[in-house]
């Protein structure tokens, strides 16, 4: 080993023939159409490449350091099931949702000298809905002052960069988040 914590890796599954699935959905073998182009589920099954790899998991919900250009610390909180609206939320998974979010702040309030850590819940891209995310965003007071706005207009901007994190940035601080989640 190199000594980098890694995401673990799930078993594959076998992918069957094309089915009507739930709600007429195209279903393939286990996974409907939706999740096989869904990038949150892509990340946390390890077909796409996850900087910092799983933080920390609950029996619903994954925590992930954010792929985007929102700086350092910022870290993603998404159920582990296919689910692209809060109302279609289980009991169980919404129980877990309000104390792993207050979590995931005070870690990323901890990695990053944060003046104020936001919480959004993100479901769309590119006008349809998505797996539902809460972006965990620790935010400090230089990030403000550099783009000169603050709130969803910092979001915006930091947006506008393009310019995520340096992987080998978000594997430490990754490393560091698994440890305090760990606390």
């Amino acid at each position: 080993m190199d000594g980098v914590l890694r995401s673990p890796t799930r078993t594959s599954r076998t992918i069957g023939t094309p089915n009507a699935g739930v709600n007429g959905q195209l279903q393939v073998g286990w996974q409907t159409k939706s999740m096989l182009d869904c990038m949150a589920c892509q990340l946390s099954n390890g077909t796409l490449e996850l900087p910092g790899g799983l933080i920390h998991r609950t029996r619903f919900w994954l925590v992930e350091h954010c792929i985007g250009p929102l700086g350092l610390g910022t870290m993603v909180v998404k159920p582990e099931r296919h689910v692209t609206s809060v109302p279609d939320l289980s009991e169980d998974e919404a129980i877990e949702l309000g104390p792993l979010l207050r979590r995931a702040s005070i870690v990323a309030r901890q990695l990053v000298d944060a003046s104020q850590v936001y919480n959004c819940l993100w479901s769309h891209a590119g006008g349809e809905r998505v797996h539902i995310h809460y972006v965990v965003q620790p935010v400090t007071e230089e990030q403000m002052s550099h783009f000169g706005v603050h709130g969803p207009s910092l979001q915006v901007a930091m947006f506008a960069t393009g310019e995520p994190p340096a992987a080998g940035e978000i594997e430490q601080i990754a490393a560091l988040a698994r440890l305090a989640f760990a606390e």
